[in-house]
């Protein structure tokens, strides 16, 4: 079974490199403009321009692969899924067969763009998490959704409510991974039986991972007022964000990347 604690969704790995030392707010927006160009182009070429310039940022970034593989092992089955279905379903000249099913050279082309398109999003989110600390993003959120505050917008409640929401994701998965370990040993959880049967066996897993995320709140709230939390208006910061030259650099090479991207894209259409 695979270990719910070694994933990465929500965790920060420290480093001192260029991207680490970015301002948050260019990463984040950095990082929507990308995932709204991933959706946008349509062919392969424009595809892998843009799995390079991943590439490039973990290579910067100095992140093991093995982290990243961790980020990606829980949508493998996901991916090999969308990958099947397309080849299998997708329609066209048929590439061979096997059996009753015939695959589909196009099937298989759309398929593994598809799949790589996919990968690419949890890369790039996974990107911006890895070397951004939560402190961090939460003060970038709120001041890039600050000017909506003049429509009494809770822009900072609800930048705080994300990377709260993220950063409790580790906390909640090791949870369910003592859970499950602490069931089995006591023999409580069995995978074995129907559907039904196995969800039944949910329950005595559900419960107390639903006890323990209401004790973590409740100890977050009482932690946050001891410290007299009272929202983000008058709130300084310790750190100020700062625009500097190596935000500029970051948005005009990935400005330069996603147009590049795009030119690319509308070329093999």
């Amino acid at each position: 079974m695979m270990r719910l604690s070694s994933l990465v969704v929500g965790q920060y790995y420290p480093g001192e490199s260029l991207l680490h030392r970015t301002d948050p707010r260019t990463k984040i927006v950095s990082a929507f403009l990308f995932m709204v160009v991933l959706f946008l182009v349509s062919g392969f070429t424009a595809l892998l321009l843009l799995a390079a310039g991943v590439l490039a940022g973990v290579i910067i970034a100095g992140i093991p692969p093995l982290w990243l593989y961790r980020g990606i092992k829980p949508v493998l089955l996901l991916v090999a899924i969308t990958f099947l279905f397309q080849l299998l379903l997708f329609g066209g000249d048929v590439w061979r067969s096997l059996g009753p099913f015939n695959l589909y050279r196009e099937g298989a082309l759309q398929g593994g763009f598809l799949a790589l398109r996919l990968v690419l999003l949890i890369l790039s989110s996974s990107l911006l998490t890895l070397t951004t600390p939560p402190v961090q993003l939460t003060d970038g959120l709120g001041r890039l959704m600050a000017p909506l505050g003049r429509l009494r917008f809770p822009a900072h409640e609800l930048a705080m409510m994300m990377t709260i929401a993220l950063r409790f994701i580790p906390t909640l998965l090791m949870d369910l991974d003592r859970i499950i370990k602490a069931q089995m040993a006591r023999g409580a959880v069995s995978r074995r039986g129907g559907l039904v049967q196995r969800a039944r066996d949910t329950m005595p897993i559900l419960i107390p991972l639903f006890i323990m995320s209401f004790r973590h709140a409740d100890d977050l709230a009482l932690a946050m007022e001891s410290r007299c939390y009272r929202g983000g208006r008058g709130r300084t910061q310790r750190h100020k964000l700062r625009f500097g030259w190596r935000d500029a650099l970051l948005a005009a090479i990935v400005l330069a990347l996603l147009l590049a991207a795009l030119w690319v894209g509308r070329l093999d259409r």
